[in-house]
């Protein structure tokens, strides 16, 4: 399977605390799902990933924010995030993007993001920004982050799918796998992340746990795959998110016109992507 992550920048994770259990939902979740895909509507994230390389090169990252919904899903949203390595793949990170590295290692990036486009700041662009006397830099083809990093279960048709490749329903907690080819042919998040399977790819499995709630919304979700990469090697990626306060009216306001710098006009001082792996 093609990755198309940026760097080494996909993510790991802190293991969140236990939900408590719940009943099980009275209505069917894709359609609880879809009540809420309407502009003004949002849900708050609270997001943790962690990827493996290899044994001592793991990455790990936190998302925390808001994601604002339209009438087809996700449109926008406003989230920080944050990107360690672990000693030995922070060496080599030194060694590639030095001071990209070690801004990330500083503290959060924020990011604004609404349809392609994306606001970055934080310590990563801070150089870029001092210079154009700027407060946003603008990074175009980039999407809006889905909240998981492996299962955008903000898209109806994924939800959809993981709920009938499910193994097991019980009290409101859905547990399967899904192959990565499959998951691909329906969730555009993941194919815009890790890139389409060819014919010829190899084939990688994801597991997976989701809470949902009384009203079927998803409260909790946890997943675990081991993807392919490159010709024969492979990347571990775990990933959890807790979903908060669904239906809260938000407008995702982007910055003003002047507060904001090109990416390519300062591609000197600023990562050539969006920074971190989120998006």
């Amino acid at each position: 399977m093609k990755r198309t992550i940026v760097g080494v920048a996909v993510v790991a994770g802190v293991a969140l605390a236990a939900a408590p259990a719940q009943a099980a939902p009275k209505v069917d979740p894709v359609k609880a799902l879809k009540a809420e895909l309407a502009p003004g509507k949002a849900v708050n994230v609270l997001a943790t990933a962690k990827v493996t390389y290899s044994p001592g090169q793991v990455a790990t990252s936190e998302l925390d924010g808001t994601i604002g919904f339209g009438t087809r899903g996700v449109v926008a949203s406003d989230v920080a995030h944050t990107l360690r390595y672990s000693p030995d793949l922070l060496r080599r990170m030194m060694k590639a993007k030095p001071e990209e590295t070690e801004a990330l290692q500083q503290s959060s990036t924020r990011m604004i993001s609404a349809g392609d486009v994306s606001y970055v700041s934080g310590p990563v662009v801070e150089e870029a920004l001092r210079r154009a006397d700027a407060s946003w830099v603008r990074y175009g083809g980039a999407e809006v982050p889905a909240g998981n990093l492996l299962l955008a279960v903000l898209e109806p048709d994924t939800l959809k799918t993981l709920l009938a490749e499910r193994t097991s329903l019980r009290d409101g907690v859905v547990k399967g796998s899904i192959t990565t080819k499959k998951l691909a042919s329906v969730s555009d998040a993941f194919v815009e992340r890790f890139g389409a399977p060819s014919k010829k790819s190899r084939v990688g499995k994801i597991s997976y746990t989701i809470w949902l709630g009384e009203n079927g919304l998803i409260q909790r979700v946890s997943a675990k795959g081991v993807l392919p990469a490159g010709d024969k090697g492979s990347v571990q990626v775990e990933s959890e998110t807790r979903f908060m306060d669904w239906g809260r009216q938000v407008t995702v306001l982007l910055p003003l016109q002047g507060d904001v710098i090109d990416q390519r006009e300062v591609e000197d001082d600023a990562p050539a992507g969006v920074p971190g792996i989120w998006n």
